[in-house]
């Protein structure tokens, strides 16, 4: 669903992106306007983004071989990162420059009227962009708050959309202020003022970007419902005793890796300890659908050791199921 649904914001934000990016570069055309120049740069960093998001979404759905077991899920994590380099550099350092040189060397707008209509015909295209984005975002999120999504989305698609949109709507009212300021004034200084805003704002939302999918780049566990879910799998079946030790990774959005030592009963034999494995993992698949490779490693239980060892959870046998 995340990836259908980030699909899809994907593609509505790199049409309204293309064209906005026309009409702006138009209007700077005829108007000289530092701001829309820095908004036509915006939007043609946005559409590349759009573009190697798609691009990373197609090499990651390759499957796994010898050389990445584990599949090329974090592909989309890659591009991810490339796009908050990409929005920082192309996009905000552009946008400071080009701000800080109308600054220094203001002129005279020209046909104003151009640039005031293509920012609002580029409202409304962002404003629809957002509202894709926004709608299948909310699909996905839940009932946690947007900056927690943010924070703990592991798809990188709709998180990139949805703070790429947030930052043109937020710019593209900037750059109105800065037009607008210029016309009254008749100083070319607000123009480039608007300017430098757009670009520090821009900026901004790169180093979130670079900072979240940094994270996943690094691997990041399953949040705490799923684990609990995972826990409580393991834990349904009275063969089992304890869950010792429990590692998740997300090796894809869509794909986790469940690591865990339980323990079994002494007395049972390896076939009985075999099966027990074999039903615990159908039990994590059906509440967790997305634990696709999992290892189980059983242990038995020592409540000697346990209380012997300074880390219970280190030791054989780890402690009693109750502590669970």
């Amino acid at each position: 669903m995340s990836a259908e649904g980030g699909t899809k914001a994907l593609i509505a934000a790199l049409s309204a992106n293309l064209a906005i990016a026309v009409s702006k570069f138009t209007a700077f055309a005829f108007t000289g306007s530092s701001s829309m120049l820095a908004e036509g740069v915006h939007s043609v960093a946005d559409s590349g983004n759009q573009v190697l998001l798609l691009i990373g979404g197609k090499r990651a759905a390759r499957e796994a071989d010898e050389e990445h077991p584990f599949g090329y899920g974090r592909e989309r994590y890659v591009y991810g990162f490339l796009v908050a380099i990409v929005l920082f550099s192309l996009g905000g350092l552009f946008a400071l420059y080009e701000g800080v040189d109308k600054i220094r060397h203001p002129h005279e707008l020209h046909g104003w009227y151009w640039a005031v209509g293509v920012l609002v015909f580029a409202v409304l295209m962002e404003g629809w962009s957002f509202s894709t984005a926004f709608r299948e975002a909310g699909r996905a999120k839940g009932p946690i708050g947007w900056a927690a999504y943010i924070r703990r989305a592991k798809a990188p698609e709709l998180p990139v959309v949805l703070l790429e949109d947030a930052g043109a709507l937020v710019g593209l009212v900037l750059a109105l202020l800065g037009v607008g300021l210029t016309v009254i004034t008749g100083s070319g200084v607000w123009d480039g003022v608007g300017t430098v805003a757009i670009g520090l704002l821009l900026g901004s939302i790169a180093v979130v970007l670079a900072l979240e999918t940094k994270s996943l780049l690094i691997g990041e566990s399953a949040d705490r419902p799923t684990v609990r879910q995972i826990r409580q799998a393991l834990l349904a079946d009275a063969a089992i005793t304890s869950v010792i030790h429990l590692r998740t990774l997300h090796v894809g959005p869509e794909e986790l890796l469940v690591a865990a030592k339980i323990g079994v009963h002494p007395e049972e034999s390896a076939e009985s300890i075999a099966r027990t494995i074999d039903a615990a993992e159908e039990r994590m698949r059906a509440v967790v659908p997305i634990a696709r490779a999992i290892y189980l490693e059983p242990d038995v239980y020592s409540a000697a050791k346990a209380a012997a060892g300074p880390d219970p959870e280190a030791t054989p046998g780890g402690p009693g199921r109750a502590s669970h």
